[in-house]
């Protein structure tokens, strides 16, 4: 995906709305408006977070990240563009220990690891893959309309984003679409979710081209958090036009959060702080 955000737009946007302009005699009619306007709820600004590094380990920087998860003590990656890949990565060396290519038709997209399997997106054409998650050999394919970017998974269902506001619920067996649910920032449609992460009952979710993770409630898709990773890479990559934040992964054992971005040299573990 190479689309600019909404994220920030709509940022701007509550702003724009809020600066002033030239005075102006309203109507009874725009008065009525302005007062119903007043009077109804509005929409509650989420929490807000900072981050602290609590280590910060070696990472490819020739992985173009699409998906991040931990399973076995070790990351699983999946990294885009031509040839795409899925790996398994070594957490303190950043060694690729294991890596499979994609035929140069497809570009990796989202990775998620469900038992002994493990499953990744593309971004056009609806094609995924399942991979052993032992060996990383091919164990079969899958399809699903439109696009695929970030893919996660909780006790029952495959989580999928696809660029859209709505997050996507897959059946884990066949790989069916189930159902959906729209994702809001207060109260607006948020797209633009990009990699996925399944983090004690919500959804974690990377917004395209910005700094920020949401967190989102995964039965109502209300955003009930925003954390800001502003300034996690004080240097840029090679290709400044890559210097995106992707990639969460979440070791539930030893409750370690860890985030990186595309082409990234580094894997932070970083630990929330308080909200404001």
């Amino acid at each position: 995906m190479s689309h600019r955000v909404a994220f920030l737009g709509l940022v701007a946007a509550v702003a724009l709305a809020a600066a002033p302009v030239a005075a102006q005699t309203p109507t009874p009619e725009q008065q009525a408006q302005v007062a119903a306007a007043q009077a109804a709820p509005q929409p509650v600004r989420p929490p807000r977070y900072g981050y602290e590094v609590v280590n910060i380990y070696p990472h490819d920087p020739a992985a173009f990240t699409q998906g991040l998860e931990i399973h076995d003590g070790e990351f699983l990656e999946s990294t885009g563009r031509h040839p795409s890949s899925v790996r398994r990565v070594a957490i303190e060396s950043g060694e690729v220990l294991q890596k499979r290519e994609l035929d140069n038709q497809f570009f990796g997209e989202g990775l998620t690891a469900i038992g002994d399997r493990v499953l990744t997106l593309t971004w056009q054409g609806g094609h995924g893959f399942v991979w052993d998650a032992d060996d990383l050999e091919p164990a079969g394919t899958f399809s699903y309309a439109g696009e695929g970017w970030g893919l996660t998974h909780d006790d029952t269902r495959v989580i999928l984003s696809d660029g859209s506001p709505s997050l996507r619920f897959l059946d884990p067996v066949t790989l069916q679409q189930t159902g959906s649910v729209p994702v809001t920032y207060m109260g607006r449609p948020l797209e633009r979710l990009n990699e996925l992460e399944f983090i004690e009952g919500e959804v974690w979710a990377n917004v395209w081209q910005t700094n920020y993770i949401v967190r989102i409630d995964p039965a109502t898709g209300v955003v009930k958090g925003v954390i800001d990773l502003t300034g996690l890479l004080p240097d840029p990559v090679a290709n400044p036009a890559d210097d995106v934040l992707n990639g969460i992964a979440w070791d539930a054992e030893n409750r370690r959060l860890f985030v990186t971005g595309k082409n990234w040299p580094k894997m932070f573990e970083v630990r929330l702080t308080e909200a404001y």
